[in-house]
């Protein structure tokens, strides 16, 4: 894949990292873009982008993921704190209890290792879900 990241943007809002992640998608092969992606966002200790890392491409409804492929860049780049996002083709973007799940897992792990998980987004085309935003981070 041949996609210019937006290295050094800030991210300002779960809005604008989903939009980010359309772009890519977009890039993608289109036989790909019916399956879910599951990204890692790198940010430096200002909240800029380092890197956009596919951690993931599942199938039509689901994309496992491990805790291990999700940090490996993250502990290799230095970052201080990562997003992580994956799209819903179905473009329901309410999270599943596997979401939910992974995403305690993840923010565990981030903790362990001493990088800040900040959100888990899922995008669909037109809309998005944002664990922060929704306070089901916490």
């Amino acid at each position: 894949m041949n996609v210019k990241y937006p290295v050094n943007k800030k991210v300002a809002s779960a809005s604008s990292v989903a939009q980010v992640l359309r772009e890519v998608l977009k890039a993608e092969d289109s036989l790909d873009q019916d399956k879910e992606h599951f990204w890692a966002i790198g940010l430096n200790a200002q909240n800029c982008i380092k890197y956009i890392d596919l951690v993931h491409l599942g199938a039509l409804n689901c994309c496992p993921c491990a805790p291990m492929e999700v940090f490996r860049r993250a502990c290799i780049a230095g970052v201080a704190s990562i997003i992580v996002a994956h799209n819903h083709p179905s473009q329901y973007c309410q999270p599943s209890r596997e979401d939910h799940v992974v995403t305690k897992r993840l923010k565990e792990a981030g903790k362990i290792l001493g990088i800040k998980l900040l959100d888990h987004i899922i995008v669909g085309s037109t809309s998005y879900y944002s664990f922060n935003d929704d306070g089901a981070l916490i």
